[in-house]
């Protein structure tokens, strides 16, 4: 059991049975109750439109965890512990006087009731004013919010000022649970504990920039949700933002979140917009047509059920962009994400300039470059990519390319991956702020994308084709070899 270090708190979970409550949050926080990270008087309180009884609740939580949690990683003792700390109230989220069964169950106690929004956006305000009426909440109190946070600017606003309306943003927790993988949380140790990275982090040693967030998956019953908001809203804007922040940030004078989030807000704020011609050559907008993915014929995004055949919405973006400060002057960035990929791959790929220099074979200068990848999924690691002799007495001074890989999953094999959900959970019950989204950070993402947006509006741009399992249109090979260079995967 929990030491004390991290303190008690009362979870009020509203979409308790919902998919991201089931397939998620419960492993992440059994997981934190199990490793003795999680207080013994926490308590969670599940809140949802179902009619439950506490067993039942407490039997479908089972179901999830036994689904979804190795067998080496729970027996009947930890389960049982872990189940007897919920309790379940059906609720109409829009009806005020329910809300008062959660002050009832919280007995505003000293734990800070911390509520859990894992429901759609739209619904944050009246929740959030809810509690508030009905006397739920203190100073103390804490709110989680689930990404996307609008749908532009505008409804960004709208939604953030309703729940700033009622919570201080000292107690608001934007969730982007790439922010809680491990390597991500490594790219901080990596840059500024390193002075063999940190003193090369700059336009004199890098040449360019790689990130690829893909998915193999279709849009996987999401229609209604996925053809209002397309790749740029859904991943962009806050996934791939978040991760070229993470590259991109200057030194945060220490380790608190405000300092870390300003770095980032000075990113954002330095991110060149694509508008013009720039709109023509730094960006491509693709939409999958039929095609092969594991082995398997599926159909085009207009092809899946509930398709509006008229859909011009993207499912994969790639783009250049630069960030216009002293550090990053003339190095391009190349972003790109969709669905329907090849491969499940989250990755950074950080190309370093070549020896001005060159002594070896002309036939290989080609390869004469050091790279820097940082894999988060599906097998997070580290792997620096050098230049050696190869070896054999008829090779001469031929060079090969090898990495110097680290493999979490192999370097620390008695050692279990946290989840994401589980570390970002964590830092929700100790009441720090550094993994999480500030609002001015969202909005300056916002202003980005909606640019581009009204750019691809404004010159009536569709969505080129690509089929299912490649990775995308021609034209985003197009776009980086223009430059002299390719995708990572294509060396």
């Amino acid at each position: 059991m929990s030491d004390g270090t991290t303190p008690a708190v009362d979870v009020a979970l509203f979409g308790a049975l919902g998919d991201l409550a089931l397939r998620k949050l419960y492993v992440a926080l059994y997981h934190l109750d199990r490793e003795g990270l999680m207080h013994e008087e926490t308590r969670i309180l599940g809140l949802a439109r179902q009619e439950y009884d506490i067993d039942a609740f407490r039997a479908r939580v089972r179901d999830a965890l036994e689904s979804r949690v190795p067998g080496d990683e729970r027996t009947e003792e930890t389960l049982t512990r872990f189940l007897d700390r919920l309790a379940y109230i059906q609720l109409e989220f829009d009806a005020t006087e329910g809300y008062r069964q959660i002050s009832q169950w919280h007995g505003h106690n000293s734990h800070p009731l911390t509520v859990y929004l894992s429901v759609p956006a739209r619904l944050y305000g009246e929740i959030c004013s809810n509690l508030s009426q009905t006397g739920c909440l203190d100073s103390e109190s804490r709110v989680v919010v689930e990404k996307p946070i609008g749908y532009d600017l505008e409804s960004s606003r709208e939604i953030n000022d309703a729940i700033g309306a009622v919570f201080d943003e000292s107690r608001i927790y934007r969730i982007d649970h790439y922010l809680g993988k491990e390597t991500v949380q490594n790219l901080l140790a990596l840059r500024f504990a390193n002075p063999l990275f940190g003193n090369q982090w700059n336009q004199n040693q890098i040449s360019h920039v790689e990130i690829t967030v893909a998915e193999t998956v279709g849009i996987e019953g999401r229609w209604g949700y996925f053809d209002q908001a397309g790749q740029l809203r859904d991943m962009v804007q806050n996934h791939l933002m978040q991760l070229l922040c993470m590259i991109a940030m200057d030194p945060p004078s220490n380790l608190d979140a405000d300092s870390i989030r300003d770095e980032k807000v000075k990113v954002l704020k330095a991110l060149r917009p694509i508008e013009g011609e720039r709109l023509n050559t730094d960006v491509v907008r693709g939409q999958y047509v039929a095609g092969t993915s594991g082995g398997k014929q599926v159909p085009g995004y207009l092809e899946e059920e509930g398709a509006n055949t008229d859909s011009r919405t993207e499912t994969f973006v790639a783009f250049k962009t630069e960030v216009s400060n002293w550090r990053w002057a003339g190095v391009p960035f190349y972003l790109r994400t969709g669905k329907r990929m090849p491969e499940k791959l989250s990755q950074i790929v950080i190309h370093f300039r070549q020896q001005s220099h060159y002594i070896f074979d002309p036939d290989q200068r080609g390869m004469a470059s050091n790279k820097l990848i940082i894999r988060l999924q599906p097998d997070e690691g580290i792997a620096l990519q050098v230049l050696t002799k190869d070896s054999g007495l008829d090779k001469g001074m031929r060079l090969r390319t090898g990495p110097l890989h680290l493999d979490f999953h192999q370097a620390f094999p008695s050692t279990r991956i946290p989840d994401a959900y589980e570390r970002l959970l964590l830092e929700v019950m100790k009441g720090q702020q550094y993994l999480f989204v500030r609002r001015d950070e969202i909005e300056y993402a916002w202003r980005w994308v909606d640019t581009l947006i009204a750019g691809w509006e404004a010159r009536d741009m569709p969505p080129k084709r690509y089929p299912a399992g490649s990775w995308g249109p021609v034209s985003s090979i197009a776009m980086i070899t223009q430059d002299g260079r390719s995708w990572y995967e294509d060396y």
